[in-house]
């Protein structure tokens, strides 16, 4: 991917800053067993080209920063933004080191077939799902995916399009699904003893950003995560 000098199509610098975020919360996350990035899960860019409002290729650079460094072996991201996360398939098309698993809503965009192959434990969805199929299938599919793969770390891209009314996602989960949904997560990464960084990836509602506060407010409530943070509200 380049960086190149910015010109009137380069994105703004906060998505660098986000970029720059996401790398640094797998840092973290490999030394206190968590870390959460508000903004990055840029999941729609691959390693040579953007797309879908993704402008930079966070997640392969997360996970290849580590690899690289000798930090990791291997990775598992569990995508749970209601778009399939197409970019980062492509890059790790035939590579078993990452495991991905991914749920979304087959009937929007981006549809990518190629980059599908690249998806281990795949749960495709439609319109209008609502909070009680949407947990049953993620919890019986995260669990297996646990059962196959043991990863030195969990990339959790937790958008939150996925909530009722988003006019993108097209799906609907409720505000307090979006929050069981991350708690959930964390306490199997937490059971497996897998450290995990969270990447808030795509919401196009005004609340969404309220609902992630709340969900990191009930992380540290139910002590999913500790440390490091001041939380009030």
């Amino acid at each position: 991917m380049c960086l190149g000098l910015r010109n009137e199509n380069t994105p703004p610098v906060s998505v660098l800053l986000q970029t720059g975020g996401s790398i640094l919360a797998g840092k973290l996350a490999l030394e206190r067993g968590w870390a959460i990035n508000v903004g990055g899960g840029f999941h729609h860019c691959s390693a040579d080209k953007g797309g879908g409002f993704c402008p930079y290729a966070d997640i392969t650079l997360l996970i290849k920063y580590l690899v690289l460094n000798g930090k990791i072996q291997n990775a598992m991201i569990v995508d749970l933004d209601a778009h399939q996360g197409n970019g980062y398939q492509r890059d790790f098309l035939g590579v078993p080191e990452v495991y991905i698993m991914d749920m979304y809503n087959r009937l929007i965009y981006p549809k990518d077939r190629v980059a599908k192959r690249a998806i281990r434990r795949k749960i495709e969805l439609v319109s209008r799902v609502e909070d009680l199929e949407y947990m049953l299938k993620l919890r019986q599919n995260l669990k297996a995916a646990l059962n196959e793969f043991k990863p030195d770390i969990l990339v959790y891209n937790a958008g939150t399009d996925i909530l009722d009314s988003d006019p993108l996602g097209m799906m609907r989960i409720s505000e307090i699904g979006i929050i069981k949904r991350d708690e959930f997560v964390f306490e199997m990464c937490k059971e497996n003893n897998i450290p995990i960084v969270m990447l808030t990836s795509g919401g196009y509602l005004r609340k969404s950003a309220r609902i992630i506060a709340d969900s990191i407010m009930n992380l540290h409530k139910k002590g999913l995560i500790k440390g490091g943070i001041k939380l009030e509200k």
